[in-house]
């Protein structure tokens, strides 16, 4: 009996003792594994659709060569965007009005002449020509008419123009229609031409042959010397048409020329700015005139 309870004490004892080891050496864990610097960089960057925090101190990181935009340098100048230049077409009419008086009396190839532009030229709303725009050209050949047949005639060419505000452009430019106050007529090509006066140098004739009619007959008293006094002013009146020159051709001051453009115009418009139409110089227009023959054999 006694060596029983001995056992059971015994027991109890090994339990108790086998409790209180387990309390002081505590539940045995895993030490935590070292995080990467991969995974820390990870998960230390916020996503890139989220906004950094407010207070972040902005990055320091050198820009990527390939990403950033190349600064021009400082020696080198950036020109401007060159702006596209405003075309008249040719074939665009200008009415102008002449400033000198021409006559082929002594023109010269290569003498100038002055007009000025009568109407505005407008494209697309855009002022391009005000009203009192200058242009220069030149005479290019001058003909004096025939003493027997042919009329006076004038090839000019229009060179250049000076806008309002300074700007000049060259151009070409030939006349398509004229008014002189006379007869004067423009051809095809350009040309200018005087009038050849059919109706003076009849009216010549005639008066010549009249005048010699009746000196003829008063002389002779009879119808024979009325024949030959006709047939000397028949003579007269031919020499006088034969020795002098047709009329001349004439632009007075005053006169309008239609002229043509015969190629496009370029115009800068960085220069063409005009908001007011213009306004032409006041000159009085030629006053309409009969051609007149030269009274000189020369």
């Amino acid at each position: 009996m006694r060596s029983v309870s001995h056992v059971l004490l015994m027991c109890g004892l090994f339990v108790l003792g086998a409790q209180a080891n387990a309390q002081q050496i505590g539940p045995q864990t895993s030490p935590p594994a070292a995080a990467s610097p991969t995974a820390t960089a990870q998960t230390s960057a916020p996503p890139a659709s989220q906004p950094a925090p407010t207070g972040t101190a902005p990055s320091t990181a050198a820009p990527d060569a390939t990403t950033a935009p190349a600064s021009p340098s400082p020696s080198t100048p950036v020109s401007p965007t060159a702006s596209a230049p405003i075309i008249v077409p040719l074939g665009t009419r200008l009415p102008l009005v002449l400033h000198n008086a021409i006559t082929t009396r002594n023109a010269q190839p290569g003498d100038p002449i002055y007009l000025e532009t009568l109407f505005p030229i407008v494209q697309n709303d855009k002022i391009l020509i005000p009203a009192g725009s200058y242009v220069q050209g030149e005479i290019m050949e001058a003909k004096r008419p025939g003493r027997v047949k042919g009329r006076g005639e004038l090839r000019v060419r229009l060179t250049t123009m000076i806008l309002p505000n300074g700007y000049t452009v060259s151009f070409v430019g030939v006349p398509s229609n004229a008014g002189t106050g006379g007869n004067e007529s423009v051809d095809k090509e350009g040309t200018i031409k005087g009038d050849t006066n059919k109706a003076g140098d009849a009216g010549t004739v005639i008066t010549d042959t009249g005048v010699g009619t009746a000196i003829g007959g008063i002389a002779g008293r009879s119808g024979e010397g009325a024949g030959i006094g006709a047939g000397v002013g028949l003579a007269a009146g031919l020499i006088t048409v034969l020795l002098t020159r047709g009329p001349e051709l004439e632009l007075p001051r005053g006169t309008t020329l239609d002229i043509v453009l015969d190629r496009d115009l370029h115009l800068d418009p960085n220069k063409i700015t005009f908001t007011d139409p213009g306004k032409a110089s006041t000159l009085a227009g030629p006053p309409n005139r009969e051609p007149q023959r030269s009274t000189f054999p020369f």
